[in-house]
């Protein structure tokens, strides 16, 4: 007999006694009932691990469910696989599927086929339960490059992920026909029972489209045709075409706040998005057609450090709204718009005190007030300021590129990479301690951000097709520092996995005005930490 010592999600601890060549899976069904959520992978040895693998004497195991950030990811993967075969079976094995990128709580995917209608969604939706309730194994076949190869019913296609032991772990889905495509959408680590609410997300579904555009334009869809343009000396061509499309794009925002006489201009978006950077660039395009600008940080209006809200945990919420003195914010813009003198204060982070005297401004009748912070997008924080008077603007990188058709690069890596390496650059953080409070950043994004994106008038992809190539020669060597023991190592590991399917760039021909400049260094529009 083996003694295995589980780790539970809630933490406690359970000693099991199973016969040798037992595996992981035998472990989480004598344990399941302690468990609200199905298990669908563990570690051992702080190695993220199928729940097939087999237990020896003396393991200490931890099982995972979908609240657990890989396991959410193992989960997408293995739920990506059935779609792939379930359309496979229903249109034809020839037929090509992608999983192109995050939409509506779930991914939008593309069949290239024709004749694609709301009963074929039903059909594939159907067939994919049909084969949850027969219980398929993922089975795992070998190697292929740097992915396993699973085969499911006869269908063999490769992960970077470890998938779910088989399809009966995959207990909730929809898919939905959506445009000239289809959402695959799944549950979330806050309620992993159930598919979300559906939410229209039109201004980001525009956004993607406009990416898919300049990914043709660049001629680059997957991690083979950026390695390709590395190893074939286009690295420098390709940041200047890219540059110039964030340029353009600029400069296309600019002129909709002119022509629409817009004077309150509000920046929002999850952090590590560039939003600093952006809005220094939206104020130069703004001065390039006449107009001149008055930029603004939200965080200038901290309430005194003795007034900030306490979370649930009795730390002070800064990420909170009621962190920001609004009254006074709303009184000032409202001020400027009149075109009287208005005393700005500067917040002094080291005293936590708002100091005034220092920016005595006064906005001329056509000068737009450029505003940047996390709750541009909320409507309580300008609630008593015109509303015609007002344009929104929602900025976060949008991942351009995937690994291949089925393997996706979550949108939150790209932040979490920028952030990684910008925390090292500028605040002397390692990256362990960006990883670990990674989640309560998230949390404050879902809390304070996401809810608001539809308030936006126009949407900024700040992402860069090339970006994952420059991000490796930064975080590659910081993620590898991680020790084994360190809670931070599973996701260190994932995310050098995602990183060893690019081929490392350098930064040289990067402009020193561009947005990835705020995070590795270099930029003549950030000179202090910032977000």
């Amino acid at each position: 007999m083996n003694k295995i010592l589980v780790t539970l999600p809630d933490g406690s601890a359970r000693s099991l006694f199973l016969q040798e060549g037992e595996t992981a899976l035998r472990a989480a069904q004598l344990l399941q009932k302690e468990n609200p959520y199905p298990y669908l992978l563990c570690r051992i040895r702080h190695e993220t691990k199928r729940l097939t693998v087999v237990l020896n004497d003396g393991d200490e195991l931890q099982l995972l469910d979908l609240r657990d950030s890989s396991a959410n990811l193992s989960m997408q993967s293995s739920l990506a696989f059935l779609y792939t075969k379930a359309v496979h079976d229903v249109l034809g094995s020839s037929v090509p599927v992608t999983i192109a990128n995050s939409l509506s709580k779930g991914v939008f995917t593309q069949i290239r086929t024709s004749g694609i209608r709301n009963e074929t969604a039903k059909a594939i939706s159907w067939h994919m339960q049909e084969m949850i309730n027969e219980d398929l194994p993922f089975e795992e076949v070998g190697r292929n490059g740097q992915m396993t190869e699973y085969r499911l019913d006869g269908e063999l296609q490769s992960f970077v992920l470890p998938l779910v032991p088989s399809t009966g772990c995959l207990n909730a889905f929809e898919v939905r026909r959506y445009k000239n495509g289809m959402l695959l959408r799944f549950p979330h680590r806050s309620d992993p029972l159930h598919v979300p609410p559906y939410e229209e997300e039109s201004l980001i579904y525009d956004a993607y489209s406009e990416a898919s555009r300049w990914d043709k334009i660049l001629g680059v869809h997957y991690a083979d045709d950026l390695n390709r343009k590395i190893d074939n000396g286009e690295f420098e061509d390709m940041v200047l075409l890219s540059e110039a499309l964030h340029e353009k794009r600029v400069a296309e925002i600019a002129e909709a706040i002119r022509s629409n006489n817009k004077r309150i201009i509000l920046i929002a978006g999850p952090s590590s998005s560039g939003k600093t950077s952006f809005a220094k660039r939206l104020c130069i395009q703004l001065r390039v057609i006449g107009l001149r600008p008055i930029y603004l940080g939200t965080d200038d209006y901290f309430k005194e450090r003795s007034e900030t809200p306490l979370d649930e945990d009795g730390n002070k919420d800064y990420e909170s709204l009621n962190a920001i003195d609004t009254v006074l914010f709303g009184e000032q813009m409202t001020s400027l718009l009149k075109g009287k003198k208005t005393d700005i204060p500067t917040y002094d982070f080291i005293k936590g005190e708002k100091i005034f005297g220092k920016r005595i401004t006064t906005a001329e009748p056509n000068q737009p007030i450029v505003i940047e912070g996390i709750h541009g997008l909320n409507p309580l924080l300008t609630m008593n300021i015109p509303e015609d008077t007002k344009y929104r603007i929602y900025i976060s990188p949008l991942t351009q590129l995937n690994i291949d058709p089925l393997n996706r690069i979550p949108v939150t890596d790209t932040r979490l990479l920028r952030r990684i390496v910008r925390d090292n650059r500028y605040r002397g953080y390692d990256a362990a301690h960006t990883i670990t409070s990674w989640l309560l950043v998230r949390a404050g994004e879902e809390k304070y951000i996401f809810p608001f994106t539809d308030y936006a008038d126009t949407f900024f992809n700040s992402s860069y097709i090339y970006e994952f190539g420059v991000l490796k020669k930064y975080a590659e060597p910081l993620l590898k520092e991680i020790p084994a023991e360190d809670p931070a190592y599973p996701e260190a590991q994932r995310l050098l996995a995602s990183l060893s399917h690019f081929t490392a760039s350098t930064d040289e021909g990067i402009p020193n005005n561009s947005l990835l400049r705020e995070f590795i260094g270099g930029s003549v529009l950030v000179h202090k930490e910032t977000e």
